[in-house]
């Protein structure tokens, strides 16, 4: 399996490594396999024997504006500006072209917003082969000293902070970082991208003195070639109508819905997911495609999310499913089968981590990389050191290092201890890379997340923007129910834990659910194996408050008290066989009992059901088909195939004499 590229390193992508990788501008494999090429007799930018004796190796093809522009740049050895909103290309394009267009040349990618000031340039002792003393100099991140022409691209130049402006603007002004001279180490090109919107960058550029050394132009969706890219990936869809869908839309839709997003959204479709995992989660809500109200008027906000997504999978010929069972063990491996990077979003305490930590280990055979970003410093995945030819170069976390295949989890994914770490994690969701090095055999990436309300109350999460947002393939926001905890704790705690689940579906309601996580579910059941007080185990609020939720019923059921439940049924399945017969053959609809039965299989888990089958075929046979119709819809491949077997039973049964 190729790699993607990395930050902050020299590129060399194939066409078919570019096209897996377009949306989410991760650029496979590293550069250099060229071997040291002429670094000290490299052609100066405007120098015609280094740029302009590529020209034979340009694509016959008429180049896009983005296109035409970096040769231009290049030729002219003028330092270009790009401006253009996100997900639409930019670096991509940069990768494909340079290496079509100029055999002998690297990309080396540095994105800016992911930079700490020691990663371009430090200070640092060295030994002076003259004298032999101690002496200090500038060591330059070795990615700068690729060993042959290189194009410099400066992604995100504005998102970086202070100090990282600084050495960005000497590289953008005068090709030089420190002491070094970039033309010097083989630079042909230097550039800067950039997207204009103050909601997803730092600051604006407005010193005349830098402004004035620059050659800027601003592109669309339509200066790049993402259309082309998108084919080549999508290969077994004809997108011809996705295309359609996507140019009848207004701009302000066309913004929101990115080439990047649009990506997604095919990517999701050919896995047979809903296209909604597509849109991304701007701070903890779904992107909506929606048109804005016009000021000055009492129009509401149009939303079209639904009709897009609609009319993209009738252009596809694909379902637009609004949910599918088991989903996050669904999207963990689809993950892992696609190399993907994925978010999943739900409460605090449903078992988010233990079912994606646990699916990665039944897969890989190994441990996932886990880390959690409120204690996770950049020092834990890497560290700056002087290398023996006088580079600055990276030590990577332990975990980062080999070719075994590992997959990552980012756990409290928007609670990170500081920008600094952040910082470096975007580098490895994004280019999937650490310091510019290659994650070598990195098969997904999974990061988890809590909402930022919960039971209506705030939680202490960072907020995003949609550049970082869409960088998903898939973002999922979940409910308890969508994680088998149910079956997890049944295993670990047996009859306790079926009768506490009980209690939980039946006797208290959704907003008492809610504050009764699977986390507090455990605890209770602990707490009872302990005889310790169960408000113990509630969310403690603070001035002898606890979470809102009665126990009452809980404290019954655990001390023997009657309810009806799958255990009873069996118990005196006799019986209820007959209760069942006799309200099916007076009315077709059933009736009480009918409802009770029906109400206890639903709410029944899977292993629970198993442990039962004859008793579930007995009652099963007696209730309405609408009822047993039910237990199919939504229900996992597992329980699908359960009932299904049930039910043939259950048909096989009907010539039989009923039971009076």
């Amino acid at each position: 399996m190729s790699e993607h590229t990395t930050g902050q390193t020299a590129w060399a992508p194939d066409e078919e490594q570019f096209t897996a990788g377009y949306g989410g501008d991760q650029l496979p494999g590293q550069g250099g396999g060229a071997g040291a090429g002429g670094a000290a007799g490299a052609p100066g930018p405007g120098g015609a024997a280094g740029a302009a004796g590529t020209a034979a190796g340009r694509a016959a093809a008429r180049p896009s504006a983005l296109e035409a522009f970096i040769d231009a740049m290049i030729d002219l050895g003028q330092t270009g500006q790009i401006f253009g909103e996100h997900g639409i290309g930019k670096t991509a394009t940069f990768a494909a072209h340079i290496k079509q267009a100029y055999d002998d040349t690297e990309l080396v990618y540095v994105p800016a917003a992911n930079l700490a000031p020691d990663d371009l340039l430090v200070n640092a002792p060295v030994r002076d082969p003259r004298t032999g003393e101690l002496v200090l100099r500038q060591l330059v991140m070795r990615q700068l000293k690729p060993g042959r022409r290189f194009v410099l691209l400066i992604d995100d130049s504005l998102q970086a902070g202070p100090a990282i402006q600084s050495q960005l603007m000497q590289i953008a002004c005068n090709w030089t970082l420190g002491e070094h001279d970039l033309r010097a180490l083989g630079c042909v090109g230097v550039f800067l991208a950039d997207n204009e919107s103050l909601a997803e960058t730092a600051a604006r550029r407005s010193d005349f003195a830098i402004l004035d050394r620059m050659v800027t132009i601003r592109v669309t969706a339509n200066d790049t070639a993402w259309r082309d890219a998108l084919r080549r990936k999508f290969g077994q869809f004809d997108l011809t109508g996705v295309f359609r869908v996507w140019a009848a839309q207004p701009p302000e839709i066309r913004r929101l819905l990115s080439p990047r997003t649009l990506e997604h959204i095919l990517a999701n479709a050919a896995e047979g997911f809903p296209l909604i995992w597509g849109l991304p989660l701007l701070n903890g809500t779904r992107l909506r495609l929606a048109l804005p109200a016009a000021e000055g008027t009492r129009a509401q906000e149009v939303d079209r999310t639904a009709e897009i997504l609609d009319a993209i999978a009738g252009a596809l010929n694909v379902p637009n499913r609004a949910t599918i069972a088991d989903p996050v063990r669904r999207l963990v491996r689809a993950a892992l089968k696609n190399r993907w990077c994925v978010l999943v979003q739900g409460p605090p305490g449903c078992g988010k981590t233990e079912v994606v930590r646990t699916l990665i280990q039944e897969v890989l055979r190994r441990d996932p990389l886990y880390f959690s970003l409120p204690v996770t410093n950049v020092e834990d995945l890497c560290a700056p050191v002087p290398s023996p030819d006088g580079t600055l170069d990276n030590l990577l976390a332990a975990g980062f290092t080999g070719d075994e295949p590992k997959a990552v989890v980012w756990d409290e994914y928007n609670r990170p201890k500081d920008k600094a770490a952040f910082a470096r994690l975007m580098e490895i969701t994004q280019e999937w890379s650490v310091a510019g090095r290659p994650i070598r055999g990195l098969r997904a990436q999974i990061a988890l997340q809590n909402p930022p309300y919960h039971v209506g109350r705030k939680l202490l999460v960072s907020r995003n923007n949609i550049a970082q947002a869409s960088r998903f393939t898939a973002s999922l926001d979940i409910t308890p129910e969508d994680i088998p905890a149910n079956e997890w704790l049944i295993a670990k705690y047996g009859p306790v834990a079926e009768t506490v689940l009980e209690w939980w579906k039946n006797d208290i309601d959704d907003e008492g659910r809610a504050w009764i996580t699977k986390r507090t579910l455990e605890r209770l059941i602990r707490l009872h194996g302990r005889g310790l007080p169960l408000q113990q185990g509630l969310v403690y609020l603070g001035d002898g408050e606890y979470a809102p939720v009665p126990l009452g019923a809980l404290t019954a059921r655990l001390a023997g008290s009657q309810r009806t439940g799958l255990k009873e049924l069996a118990e005196d399945v006799d019986t209820w066989e007959r209760r069942l017969a006799r309200s099916v053959s007076g009315n077709a609809e059933g009736d009480d009992a009918s409802d009770v039965v029906h109400q206890v299989f639903a709410n029944a888990e899977l292993s629970q059901l198993k442990k039962q089958r004859e008793v579930v075929i007995r009652l099963a046979a007696h209730l309405p088909p609408k009822l047993r119709a039910t237990y199919l819809v939504g229900a996992s491949e597992d329980a699908q195939a359960f009932w299904v077997g049930i039910l043939a039973a259950c048909k096989a049964r009907e010539g039989s004499a009923r039971i009076p």
